[in-house]
């Protein structure tokens, strides 16, 4: 039988920033797969290494101060972290694209859409300028942007944040990408226009064969999209399995955390009562707790807890936990 080849494997990333304040662990022995066509959702709190993780992948990491020690970033079998910076300028954009955070300072205010999409098919695709314009209609249409050849003319402040957020997917997918990293794509978007964005991610997953790395702080995105979660915290994979297992048998005392913090239509909705919450905050990553990064915020949390870290381990089949109370 031929084995199966993941599309990306990322394996023990470390991504450390070196500042005077100290080192700051902010991918830590970080490690997943991706197979061509599907998503993965990445999730945590703010500060947990999500972004620095999808950073890493296309080497966008600032250095200094920030530097990936440690791990490998294999994409079709090649290793990204050893790939020249000419080979790594071919690959971003063209075949791994990414969605950044908040797409208004992502955007170039100084330019219109149609230059800015325009540009990226011209340098991947090596097209002339009409025809990457004809493209840039084209990508346009297929995000469900109206009228895009006036569009295509109109500069980023005169979009509304759902368009500026389509054109940036426009711009994403204008190469065929055969993986899409979205950071947080529906950050400040009101509850319809990410319904909208989410079927369209969707729907163009499966038009175009992209698979597709979700970056999220929302379980509910991830709960619609994913195949695969892996839950971070403070640099660190917490738990990490299929979306089946996350969801119905939540094993981390975060994972379990951020799935009650969802808002329930037979619960609080109905009742009235005021969304769970977890205690306290992230931890600052100049200063973490000794033992588990997560037991100050614990309610479970033991002596051993306090004292050591444990090691992601496998729990049951492709369920991962690092978790003194579930080993």
């Amino acid at each position: 039988m031929k084995a199966v080849h993941s599309l990306l494997s990322v394996n023990n990333l470390k991504t450390y920033f070196f500042t005077a304040s100290g080192i700051t662990k902010a991918a830590d022995e970080v490690s997943f797969s991706l197979q061509a066509g599907e998503t993965i959702g990445v999730v945590g709190e703010s500060g947990s290494g999500k972004t620095v993780t999808a950073l890493s992948i296309l080497k966008l990491i600032p250095e200094p101060p920030g530097k990936i020690v440690g791990g490998e970033i294999l994409f079709e079998g090649i290793d990204l972290l050893k790939a020249p910076n000419s080979s790594m300028r071919s690959i971003r954009g063209n075949k791994i694209s990414m969605i950044f955070q908040e797409p208004m300072t992502s955007l170039n205010p100084v330019f219109t859409i149609g230059n800015q999409i325009a540009e990226t098919i011209s340098l991947h695709q090596g097209l002339k300028r009409k025809d990457a314009l004809d493209k840039c209609i084209e990508m346009l249409k297929l995000v469900r942007i109206p009228s895009p050849e006036k569009r295509l003319y109109e500069y980023p402040y005169q979009l509304s944040g759902g368009m500026r957020q389509r054109a940036m997917i426009a711009m994403a997918l204008s190469c065929n990408p055969k993986i899409l990293i979205a950071d947080e794509p529906t950050t400040a978007l009101d509850v319809t226009i990410q319904a909208q964005i989410m079927d369209l991610m969707n729907k163009l997953k499966e038009e175009l064969e992209t698979a597709i790395v979700m970056i999220t702080h929302n379980l509910s995105i991830v709960a619609e999209m994913s195949k695969e979660v892996v839950v971070m915290y403070s640099g660190k994979i917490v738990e990490k399995g299929p979306v089946d297992s996350i969801f119905y048998h939540p094993l981390h005392p975060y994972t379990k955390g951020l799935l009650e913090t969802i808002p329930r239509i037979d619960r609080e909705i109905q009742s009235g009562k005021q969304l769970p919450e977890i205690p306290g905050v992230i931890p600052n990553l100049y200063n973490l707790p000794r033992g588990c990064y997560f037991h100050p915020r614990c309610r479970y949390a033991e002596e051993i807890c306090r004292q050591e870290e444990p090691e992601l381990e496998v729990i049951a089949d492709h369920h991962l936990c690092r978790c003194w109370l579930v080993h």
